[in-house]
């Protein structure tokens, strides 16, 4: 059963995104104010309230039972689900629910903050960062394995891939900004998993804010990134970070999110 302040709790929640995210904040494209730092450390304090209970989300149990060849899930259902809460010229508030094994892949949050809070499961977040474009009289990207096709290689770009950390529900929000960690790739380690997200402003490619997807490319073994990496590295011993990466541009997967609503005008008359 969910708690008893269940409604007041995400509520607080919307409240505070909402006065931290506000226009002329540091979440709308403009100077950050004074004010911002503050608001947003209360918003992830209250982030850290939450459970998945206060939302009445569970991961689906499987039987006791033992079951000699249980069917696959069904092939049209999406790998991930976004349950829209509510949204606002400041903010967009939702959770994610990620089967196990699954992955929101590596994308972007043009000029926005992204704030996650684990609510049951274990999350894989890998942050990386753009880097500047090098300049003409730099060396050419390496080689790829798998190779790229013709005319790919002039729009690969350059990143820091900064950080690759486990989040469970005992963990504090990760937050990402549009300078640091706003590439990123969200996997769901050991079972599924479900989180409860956070963007600010909302995504608006009016606006230019749109989600662009991005695929790691892997050196060639021979390669000098690769030869700057060592030995080939087994499951124990990936790459030491921070290091440089190298990423192309991808389109979106068909299929790969569903959407459906939750309670949301609750909360959007609860913050007017």
């Amino acid at each position: 059963m969910p708690r008893d302040n269940m409604a007041t709790l995400i509520q607080r929640i919307a409240r505070q995104a909402r006065l931290t995210f506000r226009r002329g904040s540091g979440g709308s494209g403009g100077a950050p104010e004074a004010g911002f730092p503050d608001n947003l450390q209360q918003l992830q304090q209250l982030l850290s309230q939450l459970r998945a209970e206060d939302l009445n989300i569970s991961p689906r149990r499987c039987a006791t039972l033992p079951a000699p060849s249980p069917p696959p899930p069904p092939s049209h259902l999406p790998p991930v689900t976004y349950m829209h809460i509510c949204e606002t010229a400041e903010f967009s508030l939702g959770v994610f629910l990620l089967k196990s094994g699954t992955s929101i892949p590596l994308h972007d949050h043009p000029g926005m903050y992204g704030v996650l809070k684990v609510l049951y499961g274990t999350l894989r977040i890998s942050c990386l960062d753009p880097l500047p474009a090098p300049p003409p009289t730099a060396a050419p990207p390496p080689r790829f394995d798998p190779p790229l096709r013709a005319g790919q290689r002039a729009v690969v770009r350059r990143a820091l891939l900064r950080s690759r950390a486990e989040y469970t529900e005992a963990s504090a929000p990760c937050l990402l900004s549009p300078q640091r960690d706003n590439l990123h790739q969200i996997d769901a380690v050991d079972g599924p998993a479900a989180f409860l997200d956070i963007l600010a402003p909302p995504y608006d490619p009016d606006d230019g804010r749109d989600c662009h997807y991005y695929r790691l490319l892997e050196p060639a073994r021979g390669a000098p990134a690769a030869a700057a990496a060592g030995p080939a590295p087994g499951p124990a011993a990936p790459p030491p970070l921070p290091r440089e990466v190298w990423l192309l541009e991808t389109p979106q997967a068909a299929d790969f999110c569903g959407t459906t609503m939750m309670a949301s005008l609750l909360i959007l008359h609860s913050i007017e």
